[in-house]
């Protein structure tokens, strides 16, 4: 899966209507170069990769050599299938849970939820299966380490999503259909977005890392 086309599908739906500069600039303002390793080149290869599969629509080219794309049925379709999976399926890359997370008011808090849960289910059972070969690894004992980095790196993530699925319980941010949830909403970000930057929060940009 690719966090560049699943972020480049959820600009585009979270506009509206957006050119690559606009989404070059947004995702620059959510500091993604550094959490989802976005390399920009890829970025124009992904929107008219998408164009080509019927997933985005490609307007003409105005003055300033810009073209202008909206989001089709399908790839709001794909938008969803890239969203739930990111949130559902732990990667060795934190690139895709990242922009899933970056993207998860678009989903019920419901639906989140439950993609959680799933997780969480996953990483508890990759840890017990790592633990399992690390306590019976009779061979070059240093291979332990690498179980032992693998059980604690599964551990912490199921630690992190049974929190998170606490703070979605509690009610904790504006997820799509509840009163006063604009971040989800297909064109409803505002429309100086482009000069303020858009974040999840109070339309203020997402920080990287170090932010």
């Amino acid at each position: 899966m690719s966090a560049t086309r699943l972020l480049v599908l959820g600009v585009v739906r979270g506009f509206g209507r957006a050119h690559g500069y606009l989404i070059r600039a947004e995702l620059l303002r959510w500091g993604a170069e550094s959490w989802a390793n976005i390399k920009w080149g890829s970025l124009y290869h992904a929107l008219r990769k998408l164009a080509e599969e019927g997933l985005l629509t490609a307007g003409d080219i105005d003055e300033a050599g810009r073209v202008d794309h909206e989001i089709t049925a399908r790839g709001e379709a794909e938008f969803f299938r890239l969203l739930k999976a990111a949130l559902r399926e732990p990667q060795p890359r934190p690139d895709m849970l990242a922009a899933g997370l970056s993207l998860l008011p678009a989903l019920s808090r419901a639906e989140a939820i439950e993609l959680l849960e799933v997780r969480h289910r996953t990483l508890r059972t990759s840890q017990d299966e790592y633990q399992h070969q690390n306590d019976n690894w009779e061979r070059a004992p240093h291979i332990r380490e690498l179980f032992g980095l693998w059980t604690h790196t599964a551990a912490g993530g199921a630690q992190w999503t049974q929190q998170m699925i606490r703070r979605l319980r509690a009610g904790t941010y504006l997820m799509a259909g509840e009163p006063g949830a604009v971040f989800g909403v297909p064109g409803a970000w505002p429309p100086d977005a482009e000069l303020a930057g858009y974040g999840p929060d109070n339309y203020s940009p997402i920080p990287g890392p170090s932010g």
